[in-house]
């Protein structure tokens, strides 16, 4: 009776900290040679701890135009879909009308088709209307692309507020709009994060789209130009390779950090039904 008590669970957390443990390595690499003049692909302490491989970066204008493309487009991104998510979720979730269950369906479905499947027809479609080369271009594709799954998210969420405190804001001259936006908003807060976290993330660490519809270097955005220290810069300089990493991870965990009281909540609820 102790040993199946104490020592198997022990024994099976131990187990799962050593996995963990794997995990996390990898992780370490960027980490330490990120502070380290004298980086290589070997994961080792560095026998200096110094921040001139971030100095050098920033100083040499390696970080600045790149983030600022990687966050117009994010930040554009995570914008346009709560919006658009947000007022597309509303009916959906209010009103009855036919084929309401076949519109769900669909949506749900729309969100896994594959990306590659649309690259052909998308940059033919992009060539026609002179969005190639863009960053609109992959603003609009990434807001589109992250849609569907918002919206079946968003829906959900706002099923679980009440009816009747809409109703009640109705009854003290509240207009749709109105309770929409002073009522709904607030209490949907949770799956407002949740989406906005599912779209930056989704724009933000994207290395696919801007790699095919961007050719101008000065348009590429942290995803992409990251993969040219293997080519334009010579010798790959692995101190400076990991601090950018770092600081391209950065402002997904701190968005992730501000709202992640919101994040499980969120998820919880908008995947419900």
């Amino acid at each position: 009776m102790v040993v199946r008590r104490i020592i198997i669970p022990s024994f099976l957390y131990l187990i799962l900290t050593i996995l963990g443990l794997l995990f996390l390595i990898p992780l370490l690499w960027p980490i330490l040679a990120s502070i380290n003049p004298k980086a290589s692909l070997l994961l080792e302490l560095p026998s200096i701890v110094t921040l001139s491989n971030y100095f050098d970066i920033i100083n040499d204008g390696l970080v600045l135009q790149p983030f600022a493309n990687s966050l117009i487009m994010a930040v554009c991104t995570m914008v346009l879909v709560i919006l658009l998510s947000g007022l597309a979720a509303y009916p959906l979730s209010r009103y009855q009308f036919p084929f309401k269950a076949q519109i769900m369906y669909f949506i749900l479905f729309t969100s896994a088709l594959p990306l590659l499947a649309l690259v052909t027809p998308l940059y033919a479609m992009y060539t026609f209307l002179n969005l190639q080369d863009t960053l609109l271009g992959c603003i609009l594709f990434f807001t589109a692309s992250s849609l569907p799954f918002s919206i079946w998210l968003m829906k959900n969420f706002l099923d679980a507020v009440p009816l009747e405190l809409e109703e009640a804001a109705w009854i003290d001259g509240a207009s749709i709009l109105g309770s929409f936006v002073h009522i709904l908003l607030p209490l949907a807060a949770p799956g407002i994060a949740v989406v906005g976290v599912w779209s930056f993330l989704g724009a933000w660490t994207n290395f696919f789209v801007p790699l095919i519809i961007l050719q101008s270097t000065d348009l590429l955005p942290a995803s992409v130009h990251i993969f040219t220290f293997f080519g334009a810069y010579g010798q790959v300089d692995y101190g400076q390779l990991a601090a950018y990493a770092m600081l391209y991870a950065l402002p997904a965990v701190l968005l992730y950090t501000v709202v992640s009281r919101f994040f499980v909540k969120g998820v919880s609820g908008g995947l419900k039904g």
